[in-house]
């Protein structure tokens, strides 16, 4: 063995020797430990901003009139909690996600298994952001139409200075809370019927809601995009109609009766309040699935309104309407 040889080389040559190996070892681990510095400093720093964001938002979150389902008397505020988010719910959506591409990945396994037409649109009132699919195809309401209805009649007697009578207070109430078609028919006759409606429409921003002829009112045609412009009427301190009308729709809306509370009221947090207004009608043989309504979900408030048509069965149309709205609540949130 040569004197100069290294004893710690295997004596294959284009081998390193032993302190060459040791100096790239130690190189090796610098820079892992520079990498891993790196990584820890761009945590901070996006922890920092989702802080940063979060603060924002609370700051900025409506309170009172438009920030809640609606104003109401002292007497019913119970009715209308405060939602906060739960302790165990996370989000997994990134904050800085589009709310568009988020609605199509929740929609696609829906989607995927799907019978019939849908349409949806979801605004998330806490942050401002709003996704639609097929926002602007057209749908008959079925029974929604009744909400439309009420929004049209309180908007009439605000403009006249009135107040609704004991007889349409009653009527408005059999025709939200107990989709009562009789007091449907009354009260569309009140309003003017397919010329009123389309006037009240116009103040109401419903540009692509057509009310049907006669007394056919399960037949006027509407959209996603104005359904959510109908719920914003509802909701919204912008809106054409005073505090004391929205209020007194969505306390009627939110006190449905139990076999109506599907739909969108499916995406509401269990223990929160929901408003909402379904409808449904075999067109003439195929299953017309409507919801629309207002949701408290991980925490924020959301309008959600969801048209289906082709259904092949009352059950199968519901089912459908329930998976939807609840993909549209999660795109929002983030939370399940």
């Amino acid at each position: 063995m040569s004197g100069s040889q290294d004893p710690r080389r295997d004596g294959r040559p284009g081998r390193p020797t032993w302190h060459t190996y040791r100096a790239r070892r130690r190189g090796r681990i610098r820079l892992r430990r520079l990498a891993a510095l790196v990584a820890l400093v761009v945590v901070l720093a996006v922890v920092a901003r989702v802080g940063i964001s979060t603060a924002e938002v609370h700051r900025h979150r409506p309170t009172g009139g438009s920030g809640h389902l609606g104003r109401r008397s002292q007497s019913n505020a119970r009715l209308r909690p405060t939602a906060t988010p739960s302790a165990h719910a996370t989000s997994t959506v990134p904050p800085t996600i589009d709310p568009q591409h988020a609605l199509d990945i929740a929609l696609a396994p829906v989607l995927a298994h799907r019978s019939g037409d849908i349409a949806v649109g979801v605004i998330d009132r806490t942050t401002g952001s709003r996704a639609f699919f097929n926002a602007s195809e057209p749908f008959h309401t079925a029974s929604i139409v009744k909400a439309d209805v009420l929004a049209v009649l309180l908007l009439r007697h605000q403009q006249s200075g009135t107040y609704l009578s004991n007889d349409e207070v009653a009527l408005a109430r059999e025709m939200i809370e107990d989709s009562d078609n009789d007091a449907a028919n009354d009260l569309w006759g009140d309003v003017g019927a397919t010329y009123g409606m389309a006037l009240g429409n116009e103040t109401l921003g419903l540009g692509h809601t057509t009310p049907a002829a006669d007394y056919y009112w399960g037949l006027t045609t509407t959209t996603v995009a104005d359904q959510l412009q109908l719920l914003d009427d509802l909701t919204s301190r912008r809106s054409p109609l005073h505090a004391a009308a929205r209020s007194f729709a969505l306390d009627l809306m939110e006190d449905v009766t139990p076999d109506q509370a599907w739909g969108v009221s499916a995406a509401a947090t269990p223990g929160t309040p929901f408003a909402v207004k379904n409808g449904w009608l075999p067109d003439p043989e195929l299953w017309v699935i409507n919801s629309i309504g207002v949701v408290q979900h991980g925490g924020q408030q959301l309008l959600i309104a969801v048209l289906s048509d082709d259904q092949p069965s009352e059950e199968v149309g519901i089912a459908q309407v329930d998976a939807v709205a609840r993909a549209a609540a999660f795109s929002a949130t983030g939370v399940p």
